[in-house]
């Protein structure tokens, strides 16, 4: 999956953990995207099995979608404490882990993890 779609997959879990309702207008927000940005990118989204929109417009995750959401969510969390626990401000850190997060490979992802996890216990 390539970037764009992960972030607005990441972006509509995040926005669910805070909130039992989500709309485009809410990613759009969130994003700083245009509202019809939004809705062309949750209709391919819904076309390929990520996203679900009911009557209401309310968006939800199907598990494919958030099973892409929960580890694109993972990775920024981790790469964005690593970053900050080395002395990077959680300003450029949270920059930095929305960019690295989607290009990482899966092995220095882990081996990240492992350091990050073993210095915040």
């Amino acid at each position: 999956m390539q970037e764009s779609p992960e972030d607005y997959l990441e972006t509509i879990h995040m926005l669910s953990l805070h909130s039992s309702e989500v709309r485009s207008i809410d990613v759009a927000r969130h994003l700083g995207y245009s509202k019809p940005s939004v809705s062309v990118a949750m209709k391919r989204l819904r076309e390929n099995g990520y996203v679900n929109v009911d009557a209401n417009g309310f968006l939800t995750l199907t598990e494919s979608g958030l099973s892409i959401a929960r580890s694109v969510y993972e990775r920024h969390q981790v790469i964005a404490g690593y970053l900050n626990s080395i002395g990077v401000s959680e300003e450029t850190a949270l920059k930095d882990a929305c960019r690295i997060e989607h290009v990482i490979s899966e092995e220095s992802f882990q081996k990240i993890k492992e350091i990050y996890t073993a210095s915040v216990k």
